[in-house]
């Protein structure tokens, strides 16, 4: 039976010493408390770095491996340099600054990449080795955006899930980082990949076109011979708990006496002590309030709580230091003997003490200036059965795209804030009452019980292994066998495309320049015994005689109707039929490639092309979308057709395509000849349709393909090259 393995960063669980013994109990997180459910059932495992526990002794290391096990929860031991290099360092010092769009945090020289790499390893490990066949994997955030790859590379048919908890930067910041390309590759090991929010995910999908050239079809890419499923999750609370405290006799005694202190009302702001919050403008925001609003000076108070976080880290204790002087300011402003306009509190607090806030609060401003989610403002919702409460949202915080009822702010404008506190405060009840009756249908709907369910429902739908996909690769067995055929063929004869297929896209066709091992591998094919290499390319004549006039292979340019076999210098063609369109087509794209800076225009005998591989790549789609409808359009009655390919659009005669040249090859080869053909776009799938039934087609990299063997990339293309000849 399959199992759930639940990975993150943090074990659920905080380890103490209480009268000398060692005492482990549940965390109160949101991730822990949200997959209790999961991990309670099947026989689910946990797994993920313990805490600090370097001071225990041998014997109680041992106790708590011992109750970890009973709470099938498996440690990731990481030594200490690492983890602070992992953890402090590379994670928390440039990934989340960076993540929530904080430049300004980000250190001059980002460290600790090496230390975040193994740490990564040491978790898949101990995925690894607890790892049975059909486990369901769900790994959780940004310290572990490496860790589905290698699962992938360990565990090819693992089905494996990620989920980011904090928001996905926007494309032009993500660049910025240093290995970037790592980092998507990384997460793109995962058959599901879950954001917050619709606007994260489609940023990371911009990151993976600008950063990997990998385009997205609304909610999946296809990367190394794989589909990668994209979806938007929102995180929930647990309701039922934060309602039912909330109506506790504990939590009503606290409620009283918070509210029996005076008469003011009171505001909360209740966070981690991190500068994503906002909290530094919150408080200028808040200052302008009593300077604009005398009349509520005693009649109105914060109280703020700051839980401490990674107080380690310089950039922490440079903010909580900023805090406390803007509160000290603050109070030294307006306090009076009997009144005090900011109560503070730099510590946590325990679930009694968190709902009786809640409860007690006239209003919460959860001012963010980014954010995944923000549970805050979902909790504070949950806890409210008496409907009463206004929650202040900003609109940089996840679940503003879900809480629309909520007052919403832009933490960045702090005059604006200030005056949005006084609204709050001052807000009708029948409006105070509909806001928050909506939003609790909403909250109460969608729990966390709901986002728990609605992910791993898709993680299985995505990993569904019923009906083989068109993007399976084929197994190592098979291209064995394939291999052996090859080579214990009588007569053998390859077909071979060009770019895609045995060497990388270039920004501009004249630039695909065979490499020297690519060179010597061709020479050494060619003096094989009873073989004979076609190679077939789009390019132009000129082109494809720079690329490989000096090698005795077979060459076939613009896809066919151009040919010069092997030891001969003349090129030979089908007759130029009259183009009557290639004018009118020529001055459209002479127009879009003015308007397009880094796309170029390629003429050739029987066809035009406009290649955009060098624009910027969100604006070069966009206008391939309008060159293609305004092509479309005008040629619809002429003899043409119009061939959209990677960064490629072509208008190209009728009937010219790869397919055109099997028939000549085929009546040129010895019976029973073994016909192998290779390619990786659109153009070769012609060729394999021509080839269908009398020779043997594989399609290199990802994408649908009809090919009957497909292998991942053109590094693997080359190595089944070269077995034939090693």
């Amino acid at each position: 039976m399959s199992r759930l393995l639940i990975v993150a960063n943090r074990l659920p669980i905080a380890v103490s010493r209480v009268e000398g013994k060692i005492h482990v109990e549940r965390s109160p997180g949101g991730l822990a408390t949200g997959l209790s459910g999961p991990h309670s059932k099947s026989d689910a495992l946990w797994i993920g770095w313990p805490g600090d526990v370097q001071d225990l002794t041998d014997d109680e290391h041992a106790a708590l491996e011992r109750r970890l096990d009973e709470l099938r929860a498996v440690p990731v031991w990481i030594p200490p340099d690492d983890l602070r290099e992992f953890y402090e360092g590379f994670s928390n010092g440039a990934l989340w600054p960076l993540f929530h769009h904080l430049l300004d945090q980000m250190p001059l020289r980002v460290q600790g990449w090496d230390a975040y790499e193994r740490a990564n390893r040491r978790f898949a490990d101990e995925v690894c080795r607890h790892y049975n066949d059909g486990d369901l994997i769900w790994v959780h955030d940004y310290q572990l955006m490496l860790l589905p790859q290698m699962l992938r590379d360990r565990l090819p048919e693992a089905r494996i899930g990620f989920f980011l908890h904090i928001p996905f930067p926007a494309s032009e910041l993500f660049r910025t980082i240093a290995h970037r390309e790592r980092l998507l590759e990384g997460v793109l090991g995962a058959d599901l990949v879950g954001f917050h929010t619709a606007g994260y995910m489609r940023s990371f999908a911009s990151s993976l076109l600008r950063v990997l050239g990998i385009p997205s079809n609304v909610d999946r890419v296809y990367h190394d011979q794989r589909e990668v499923r994209l979806g938007v999750f929102p995180m929930g609370v647990d309701t039922d708990k934060f309602a039912k405290l909330a109506e506790s006799d504990e939590v009503q005694a606290r409620v009283r006496e918070l509210r029996g202190m005076d008469d003011c009302a009171m505001i909360l702001g209740i966070d981690r002590l991190d500068y994503t919050k906002g909290i530094r403008r919150r408080l200028l925001a808040y200052e302008k309030f009593l300077y604009d609003h005398p009349e509520m000076h005693g009649r109105v108070r914060m109280t703020q709580v700051a839980v401490p976080s990674r107080t380690s880290v310089e950039a922490y204790q440079d903010f909580r230091s900023q805090v406390e002087a803007s509160i000290g300011r603050i109070n030294g402003a307006f306090s009076t003997p009997e009144w005090a306009p900011i109560h503070y509190l730099y510590r946590g607090v325990d679930e009694v003490e968190l709902s009786a806030l809640y409860r007690a609060a006239d209003v919460i401003l959860v001012t963010p200036v980014r954010d995944g989610m923000n549970l805050v403002a979902k909790e504070f919702v949950a806890s409210r059965t008496d409907d009463g409460g206004v929650l202040v949202l900003s609109e940089f915080a996840g679940a503003a795209s879900e809480l629309a009822e909520a007052v919403m702010m832009n933490p960045f404008d702090v005059d604006r804030t200030s005056e949005i506190i006084h609204r709050a405060l001052t807000l009708p009840a029948d409006e105070r009452l509909a806001r928050m009756r909506a939003l609790r249908r909403r909250v109460l709907s969608y729990d966390v019980h709901h986002w728990v369910r609605s992910y791993l429902e898709s993680l299985e739908e995505a990993t569904d292994r019923s009906d083989p996909s068109a993007f399976a690769p084929t197994p190592p067995a098979r291209l064995e066998r394939l291999c052996d055929e090859m080579r214990s063929a009588d007569d053998l004869l390859l077909v071979l495309g060009y770019d895609g297929t045995l060497v990388p896209f270039a920004s501009a066709p004249e630039l695909s320049k065979p490499d020297e091992d690519l060179l010597v591998l061709l020479r050494r094919l060619a003096a094989r015994p009873r073989t004979e290499i076609h190679v077939v390319s789009g390019s132009s004549r000129d082109v494809i005689e720079q690329r490989f006039g000096e090698i005795p292979i077979h060459l076939h340019a613009e896809y066919g109707f151009w040919e010069r076999a092997k030891g001969a210098v003349v090129w030979e063609g089908g007759d130029v039929p009259v183009q009557e369109w290639r004018d009118q087509v020529l001055q459209i794209l002479e127009n879009f490639t003015a308007r397009t800076p880094g796309s170029l225009i390629e003429e050739k005998t029987v066809s035009v092309a406009w290649h955009y591989r060098m624009a910027e790549p969100e604006f070069g789609a966009f206008q391939a979308n309008e060159l293609t409808l305004h092509l479309s359009q005008l040629l619809s009655n002429e003899p043409v057709e119009i061939v959209t390919d990677d960064k490629l659009i072509e208008v190209r005669q009728t009937g010219v395509d790869k397919g055109i040249v099997v028939p000549r090859l085929l009546a040129q080869s010895p019976p029973g000849v073994f016909v192998v053909a290779m390619g990786d776009d659109r153009n070769d799938e012609e060729l394999f349709a021509a080839l269908a039934g009398q020779g043997t087609t594989i399609h290199v990299g990802g994408g649908t393909s009809m090919a009957d063997v497909r292998v991942p990339n053109i590094d693997a293309a080359r190595r089944l090259l070269a077995s034939l000849v090693d």
